[in-house]
């Protein structure tokens, strides 16, 4: 358990609460008995089988509304004491193509769910920030006080969320704190569409032996961060009680990375494949390498990663092999 604290009288909501790291922070907070968890969804990346998994709790309560609507976070945030903002739409690429939709759902839509929680008194507020933030930044391991210039919409958003809880923290005296994820992966990550992750992407091409790209030569690298990492930092965010952690951004990482191509055949491994796949030209606005310092969170937050690469890594397929079989 990632708590001490007793649940049972204490209300959550939980933005993009239908996806996949919301949906796993939320099933983390129904099983050890909340009082009430809220999730605010508008099911544009959320998921009815991440609901349904919500759904068996008596506790789970569900509203489908979108965070660009003032009315709608005031009304997601009403009797409210904890709040773990996830909604967001994520993928570089994607925000090469949209940074205008980027900028209204990352930014806009965030403002309103701190105004929100501002006026319906909510006690802590954590949110997702992103390791784009680095951006150019080439130092590793990769420490919160040190970023570059950003190099996509995407990265900019997130950045601009932080920036934004700075302001809400010094001038509203909102208690919140950012979390900086480093490649998140798991059970529930969508495989589909053009924009899905490199795991579930991998996983379900060699399963099925449909093309697989790795962009350029391979060699880049990640700290590939199992969800059940997330889930953890953002309980004892949401419920630490210690001042000294509040209103900071953290890394969210094993503090370990792997290149592409060593991810690719320890899928290739474990799904016992000789599929081979087809590199192609890097991708616009992706960094080289990723490796996180996670001594902040460890020494504020009692952040300890409890699932490292490997062990994560055949939990995920293991899931996706149920999918696919």
């Amino acid at each position: 358990m990632f708590h001490q604290k007793d649940l049972s009288q204490i209300n959550f909501l939980v933005t993009g609460g239908a996806g996949f790291i919301g949906s796993h922070i939320a099933e983390y907070l129904l099983k050890n008995g909340a009082g009430k968890v809220r999730v605010l969804d508008n099911m544009v990346n959320g998921f009815e089988k991440n609901l349904a998994v919500l759904k068996q709790y008596p506790a789970f309560e569900f509203l489908n509304g979108d965070i660009r609507n003032p009315e709608v976070c005031a009304e997601a945030c009403k009797g409210v004491q904890y709040v773990s903002h996830q909604a967001a739409i994520g993928s570089v690429p994607r925000s090469m193509k949209e940074p205008g939709y980027f900028s209204e759902v990352n930014v806009s839509g965030f403002v309103n769910i701190l105004k929100a929680a501002i006026d319906n008194k909510v006690e802590q507020l954590v949110y997702a920030s992103s390791s784009s933030v680095y951006g150019d930044e080439l130092t590793l391991p990769k420490k919160e006080e040190k970023i570059g210039n950003a190099l996509s919409p995407y990265a900019v958003t997130k950045r601009t969320n932080e920036l934004f809880a700075n302001v809400f923290a010094s001038a509203y005296g909102l208690k919140l704190m950012g979390f900086r994820y480093f490649n998140i992966f798991g059970p529930r990550q969508d495989p589909d569409g053009p924009y899905a992750a490199v795991i579930p992407l991998f996983v379900k091409g060699i399963l099925k032996k449909t093309p697989v790209y790795i962009n350029g030569d391979g060699e880049q690298t990640r700290d590939f961060t199992f969800v059940e990492n997330a889930v953890q930092v953002n309980v004892k965010g949401m419920l630490t009680e210690n001042p000294n952690a509040l209103n900071k951004v953290y890394n969210v990482a094993v503090g370990e990375r792997y290149s592409v191509n060593y991810l690719y055949e320890a899928c290739k491994k474990y799904l016992q494949s000789d599929w081979e796949p087809i590199h192609r030209e890097p991708r616009a606005g992706d960094i080289r390498d990723s490796l996180a310092d996670i001594s902040l969170a460890q020494s504020l937050l009692g952040y300890k990663p409890t699932r490292h690469f490997q062990e994560g890594l055949k939990n995920t397929i293991q899931f996706f092999k149920e999918v696919y079989s």
